[in-house]
């Protein structure tokens, strides 16, 4: 056997084993979260699609996650460098930090978002935030909103353009046909899953992909644009993560890709990716059609960033509430339930630090898919849809090479 074979075959084990301890996590965290640990009792890994085909480790104390873990990481130490070996480290980073949590341990804010995450820290740049600003003040004054300041007009622009509530039904079923089609032809079929729309009110998100019930939770505090909404299906579900849930069991089930393949929605790492994926969900199915869909792309730019920098005052630099609300309010230019769900996201002891997902996994997916060339986009989308990624590893591409189960 070559020393490639040896590392694929130590890959898929290490891929079973990673699968086995996280979901050992999951169980244990959802069997004590009454007593107080971070996540609530809410779980690890949200949504996990590979029912009992990799048995759950057993875990009595933290301490036996900790010794698997590191016991893991020795594995993983003697693979060969290369995207792999990069994403496998960042998991184990990440799990630790959980790991630490669960036994009672306090990391800071700052520790959470770079090894639980996998994202960059601190602030982001304010002259990159003004210059997607200004590119969103350009497209509002060609289509015509040029009276008032720069807030007043994206307000105008949103209230022009909002879908009426009894309209937002059929709205929504437009939408999720034509993002199927595209996605089923260009990125993976999908075959019968389809979703319902789930209106709800006073939650923190705009939006949830609730898999397992078939619904995608739309809080209706928030009005939307036909642009916003079309985001939100791309983001959710064709191509985002109803997509990938979908792409990634069919590639482990089929042996083009290790069990932990099914954890893209751990609270971990790999959170990052998946967000990107589903902000990146429009371009990758080329269904940016208009003007306004070039304004909702600068715009969640804008507020994506900002929410980074808000996130960043209010928990690591401890500015007062009401101010980080303030610059939102005056940068970003949300609707007043969006900023608040933001804060009331941003300070959750185990969720906060994943606010900063969504930039850091849009940039890490975007700048990989403006490079790839037009013979690398299959593999591209093979690497993005049926494997386990970091923001680190994917951006590794085109070393990334798709394995295949060890015969």
């Amino acid at each position: 056997m070559t020393s490639q074979g040896r590392t694929s075959v130590n890959s898929f084990e290490i891929g079973r084993e990673l699968t086995a301890i996280t979901l050992g996590m999951d169980a244990f965290e959802r069997q004590h979260g009454n007593q107080g640990t971070p996540l609530g009792g809410d779980g690890l890994v949200p949504i996990y699609l590979g029912g009992d085909s990799v048995p759950a480790k057993s875990y009595a104390d933290v301490q036996g996650m900790k010794d698997d873990l590191s016991q893991l990481s020795t594995s993983v130490s003697a693979l060969a460098a290369g995207p792999r070996k990069t994403f496998l480290e960042g998991m184990l980073r990440s799990l630790k930090v959980v790991a630490k949590m669960l036994g009672g341990g306090t990391p800071s804010f700052e520790e959470k978002v770079t090894d639980l995450v996998g994202a960059p820290g601190g602030r982001e740049d304010a002259a990159m935030i003004e210059d997607a600003r200004s590119r969103v003040d350009a497209l509002l004054r060609k289509s015509g909103f040029v009276n008032g300041s720069l807030g007043e007009r994206v307000t105008a622009w949103e209230q022009a353009r909002a879908i009426p509530t009894e309209k937002i039904e059929t709205v929504f079923r437009e939408l999720m046909a034509e993002a199927k089609a595209r996605t089923d032809k260009l990125i993976f079929d999908t075959g019968d899953y389809d979703m319902v729309l789930n209106p709800v009110r006073d939650m923190y998100y705009t939006a949830r992909c609730s898999f397992n019930e078939g619904k995608m939770d739309l809080n209706v505090d928030l009005s939307f644009t036909r642009a916003a909404l079309k985001h939100l299906v791309c983001h959710e579900v064709y191509p985002g993560h109803s997509t990938q849930l979908l792409s990634t069991k069919w590639a482990v089930d089929n042996g083009k890709a290790p069990a932990d393949a099914l954890l893209i929605t751990t609270d971990a790492i790999t959170g990052c990716v998946q967000e990107g994926i589903g902000d990146q969900g429009a371009h990758l199915i080329d269904f940016i059609e208009d003007d306004d869909d070039e304004i909702h792309v600068e715009l969640r730019r804008v507020r994506s960033a900002a929410q980074n920098t808000a996130a960043w005052m209010l928990m690591v630099e401890g500015q007062p509430r009401e101010e980080v609300a303030d610059y939102l309010r005056s940068v970003a230019m949300g609707q007043e339930a969006w900023v608040q769900g933001r804060l009331r996201m941003a300070a959750h002891p185990f969720r906060g630090p994943f606010i900063l997902s969504y930039w850091a996994g849009n940039e890490a997916v975007r700048k990989v898919r403006e490079r790839v060339t037009k013979e690398q986009w299959p593999e591209f989308l093979e690497a993005l849809y049926f494997h386990s990624n970091s923001p680190k590893s994917l951006d590794m591409f085109p070393q990334t090479v798709a394995e295949r189960m060890p015969a």
